[in-house]
């Protein structure tokens, strides 16, 4: 009675646990929210979508108002007003030749680029920044939705593998109080209860590894949600896998090697390097600029010049480089040289895709077969534990016999349920590879746990 009262116990203790655990979608809506690595790839589009602003104002025209007001104190003669002097035997009164000047100016200016070809290839690699931003945060996202995925799943490999082990540790608890009993009565050798007792002592050191494995996956849970992430669905038991779509490995390279985000942020950057060549050799070029000036001044003070003056002008205004020591043709030089490492680095990134993805799709389809063995040999090893079980029983099997088939049904237990979080992370990662992942991705996969 003690046993399946046990068993009743457990069984309800679980049903309670899974009632108010949360799924896969909720603990990516978490991060999403939370996720500091998230956050700055929002942070950065917000500021990558300024650069084409910021390019554009060059080849608009700028508007300055600038002024000045000036107190000027002179004096140029030796004699103070009033004082006479004799002129040519005559007595004259002394003029005073010094100035108390007060000048006040202004003027507004602006000037319109007609041709600067430097600020028009500047403007274009705007653009493109802008475009290597989204690219960037759409990789973000796929990102984030791997990281989620593959550190929920860890979690519940690691309690997987805790529960697998304080299964065994309980029968093994149990084959041991057989073997002492056993040979207390004469029925069995001490030799049984010690590999009886040597299994207990591994299987329990076995647990503690497991117990710090999964705290340690669930702080890596905690650190992309920003919260302790509290009891997770686990996977339902006996789901269908599906192969992906399509099912050829040249069709998912393809699409990687076209459309992958890194391959297109690689893309941009080589277009904005070739676009960095034409704004260098701009530096040989002239410019040409529109000019428009109006401005007042103001003069108080004791000169013959005090009065108001106003001045307009209107033009264009050009400058044609002839040397400048070399610097223009040696920046063509290093963009150019920067060119063919940004096409380098295309190259490299595009094979790296294709081999992700074709990685990816070899990992779900052997994930897929993996399974299905594991499948077959969870039955095996069960009915291999209960035959050595009846055979213990009856004397034609030995201890060491049940706890080695006690061992195996658990370690391949543990293996069939890592096997399927491999096998739809496999199917996330190909996804990603391809550049075609998205948040509804997640839905099948998150039906595929227990409610």
């Amino acid at each position: 009675m003690q046993k399946p009262l046990i068993a009743m116990l457990l069984a309800s203790a679980f049903v309670s646990f899974d009632a108010n655990a949360i799924d896969l979608i909720q603990v990516y809506q978490q991060a999403l929210a939370n996720d500091a690595t998230y956050a700055s790839a929002r942070a950065s589009l917000a500021a990558g979508r300024e650069r084409v602003t910021q390019g554009r104002a060059g080849l608009l025209p700028t508007v300055g108002l600038s002024g000045s007001y000036v107190k000027n104190d002179n004096d140029f003669s030796p004699f103070n007003e009033g004082d006479t002097v004799n002129v040519g035997g005559v007595p004259t009164p002394v003029v005073g030749s010094g100035s108390n000047l007060r000048t006040n100016q202004y003027s507004l200016s602006l000037t319109q680029p007609l041709f600067r070809w430097d600020r028009w290839q500047t403007y274009e690699q705007s653009k493109l920044a802008q475009a290597v931003a989204e690219a960037q945060f759409a990789q973000a996202q796929q990102d984030l939705i791997t990281r989620v995925a593959q550190a929920y799943f860890d979690v519940l490999a690691a309690q997987d593998t805790l529960e697998s082990t304080r299964a065994q540790k309980s029968a093994v608890t149990e084959q041991l109080a057989s073997a002492k009993r056993n040979f207390e009565v004469g029925t069995q050798t001490i030799t049984d209860t010690h590999e009886a007792q040597a299994a207990y002592d591994l299987v329990v050191a076995q647990e503690f590894a497991a117990v710090n494995d999964l705290d340690n996956k669930r702080s890596a849970l905690q650190a992309i949600i920003g919260a302790e992430p509290g009891a997770l669905a686990p996977l339902q038991s006996g789901i269908a896998l599906v192969p992906p779509q399509p099912a050829t490995a040249d069709a998912w390279v393809s699409a990687a090697e076209t459309q992958n985000y890194g391959v297109t942020v690689q893309q941009l950057s080589l277009e904005t390097a070739k676009r960095e060549i034409s704004r260098n050799r701009a530096g040989h070029l002239p410019t040409l600029d529109l000019v428009a000036n109006t401005g007042r001044s103001n003069v108080n003070g004791r000169t013959s010049n005090s009065g108001d003056g106003r001045t307009n002008s209107i033009g264009v205004q050009w400058t044609v480089p002839i040397f400048s020591g070399f610097a223009v043709t040696s920046r063509v030089r290093e963009a150019i040289a920067l060119e063919d490492r940004a096409r380098n680095d295309l190259e490299a990134t595009r094979r790296n895709a294709a081999l992700q993805a074709r990685q990816a799709f070899l990992g779900v389809n052997s994930g897929l077969a993996q399974v299905k063995a594991l499948e077959a040999a969870e039955v095996s090893s069960q009915s291999a534990l209960e035959s050595n079980k009846l055979g213990y029983q009856v004397g034609v099997r030995i201890n060491i016999d049940v706890l080695n088939a006690q061992r195996q049904l658990y370690s391949t237990r543990t293996d069939l349920a890592r096997a399927r979080y491999n096998t739809i992370l496999n199917g996330l990662r190909l996804k990603a590879a391809s550049g075609s992942l998205r948040e509804a991705d997640l839905v099948p996969v998150n039906n595929l746990l227990q409610k």
